[in-house]
């Protein structure tokens, strides 16, 4: 549920080569101590050549149209893949499929997240594990609550346009402070739900993640937080992604910046749903 990715202010510089410092050119001005041989050229008035110096890049860099044609494509594949999942997948097959696809995805979040340079393969099979994970949850409560899917799908994109909006209209600064604030509370209640989850593997239900009307304080108490915390971390994903253009990151770290963003919309939409069931008889 937290994100790994991008919610950090290095996230699309962290991996690129410091800048080597190289000896002096002979149009450089001799400190003592130095080599006499250089001495005997006078210093060259303008700029000079140095020959161990690296030419300037001229690859792509990161854009904001790169960022949102890779998370269309992400999302689009979550899409694709829930769709099919939430079609073709049996209902007694619903909780291995959920099981299963969420610790394959949780693993794939971060054996991608730790390489260097993002692996596109590796994005887009997380994609289609997320996609089934999505379509298996999706479906478990279609069946409960029929059109509870839809206001989910519409409530979390609406979420998140209404959080870019704000971002950019009012001017939010995502400050060290904040960042980690939100990281620590993310990443306590993370350690919670994970320890939920396999409490639930053993047999073991808690109060802490339950559906429906009949839902405690304390489920529906969790819920409220994971989706603030989400809309919170959507801020920061935004705010890394504009520190990675500034920097002309490379173009492709759009791929990271894609595959942060649809963590965070994939954890805003499950909390969404589940706190629309709590309404539901």
């Amino acid at each position: 549920m937290a994100n790994p990715i991008i919610g950090r202010p290095d996230a699309f510089t962290r991996h690129s080569t410091p800048q080597q410092t190289y000896p002096q050119g002979y149009g450089q001005q001799q400190a003592p101590g130095q080599d006499p041989y250089q001495q005997q050229f006078p210093q060259q008035q303008g700029p000079t050549y140095n020959p161990y110096q690296q030419p300037a890049s001229t690859g792509a860099v990161m854009t904001l149209d790169d960022v949102i044609a890779k998370t269309a494509i992400t999302l689009g594949v979550v899409a694709a893949a829930a769709v099919l999942a939430f079609l073709f997948i049996p209902v007694q097959l619903l909780t291995p499929a959920l099981i299963g696809s969420g610790i394959v995805g949780l693993v794939t979040v971060f054996l991608v997240a730790g390489r260097a340079k993002l692996p596109i393969g590796g994005v887009l099979f997380y994609a289609v594990v997320e996609g089934i994970f999505v379509g298996a949850f999706s479906k478990f409560f279609e069946l409960m609550w029929p059109g509870i899917v839809v206001n989910a799908v519409l409530a979390t994109f609406v979420t998140a346009a209404a959080t870019l909006a704000a971002y950019k209209f009012f001017n939010i600064r995502v400050t060290d402070k904040f960042r980690k604030v939100v990281t620590i509370a993310t990443m306590s209640l993370a350690g919670v739900l994970l320890v939920n989850f396999v409490l639930f593997l053993f047999g073991v239900n808690t109060p802490i993640r339950e559906v429906g009307s009949g839902a405690g304080w304390l489920a529906i108490g969790i819920s409220v937080v994971a989706v603030l915390l989400a809309v919170l971390n959507l801020i920061t994903d935004f705010d890394s992604v504009e520190r990675g253009i500034a920097a002309q990151a490379p173009a492709q770290e759009s791929w990271r910046a894609a595959f942060g963003i649809t963590i965070t919309m994939v954890w805003l939409y499950t909390e969404i749903l589940r706190i629309l069931s709590y309404f539901r008889d």
